[in-house]
């Protein structure tokens, strides 16, 4: 277990534009932009958020290193190039992609996005490069109103439980794995797709969730693909509710061996 060191902006302008980081900064950032974000700005935001990008950077490397590794933050897949939104303030799985690329030792990168909502940002900065490939599985009339294309959508309806949930997982991300042959996986292991989320619309169960995570991980290890997980979106009925549920991957890896 390591803590990250806030990441430096430089790192930060992978992602996103000179303009957008010197407000975020400096805290220029004007009432519209503020509440697109959905959270006050404040020098620990800024902090918090640059810790949490160093976090999934940090946590690639290990992957790379030993098959697996996880970032207690991350997934904040609504940050775009020029604002942040959706509770999103920098696009950390983005700025890994590139900063690995950059360092030569991942070259093709597959984003398993199975977060509630679709992955807008992901989607916006990671759009015709060769080296990502972009799968997002969402609810198709939940957050955001527009949903840019992802390399791979699959769009669900309100409601949609354990069976036909597994079974489109089944059906499409094998798909994803063929066409983009990676040299690692992001995977944005959001909960809110359980029955009770407050943003979800989604009915899986604990046991769905379960079975979700732990398909995920056996599809990277039979590719033989390094792994990511990184939290992504849960808003359950308590706090303690919502850590359980993002425990549930991290549970699934280590009966699976790969922890």
């Amino acid at each position: 277990i390591v803590a990250p060191a806030e990441a430096p902006w430089e790192l930060l302008r992978r992602a996103h534009s000179e303009d957008y980081l010197s407000k975020l900064r400096d805290g220029t950032l004007d009432a519209g932009e503020v509440r697109r974000l959905g959270l006050p700005w404040s020098p620990a935001l800024v902090r918090r958020s640059r810790r949490a990008t160093m976090g999934t950077l940090m946590a690639a490397r290990a992957a790379l290193a030993n098959g697996i590794a996880a970032n207690l933050a991350g997934g904040t897949h609504h940050a775009c190039h020029d604002h942040g939104e959706g509770y999103c303030v920098i696009n950390d799985v983005v700025v890994a992609i590139r900063a690995l690329a950059a360092e030569g030792t991942a070259q093709r990168a597959l984003v398993v996005d199975l977060d509630v909502h679709h992955g807008n940002g992901n989607a916006e900065l990671l759009a015709g490069d060769a080296g990502a490939f972009t799968f997002s599985m969402h609810g198709e009339r939940n957050y955001p109103l527009r949903k840019p294309p992802s390399d791979l959508d699959v769009g669900l309806a309100d409601g949609t439980g354990d069976e036909a949930y597994l079974e489109a997982l089944q059906s499409h991300l094998p798909v994803a794995f063929a066409r983009s042959r990676p040299d690692i996986v992001f995977y944005l292991a959001g909960v809110d797709v359980v029955a009770g989320d407050r943003f979800g619309r989604l009915a899986l169960t604990r046991a769905g969730l379960a079975a979700r995570d732990r398909y995920v991980l056996e599809q990277a290890r039979a590719h033989g693909v390094p792994v990511v997980l990184v939290l992504a979106g849960g808003y359950a009925p308590t706090p303690e509710a919502t850590a359980d549920l993002h425990a549930m991957v991290h549970r699934e890896a280590a009966a699976l061996g790969m922890g």
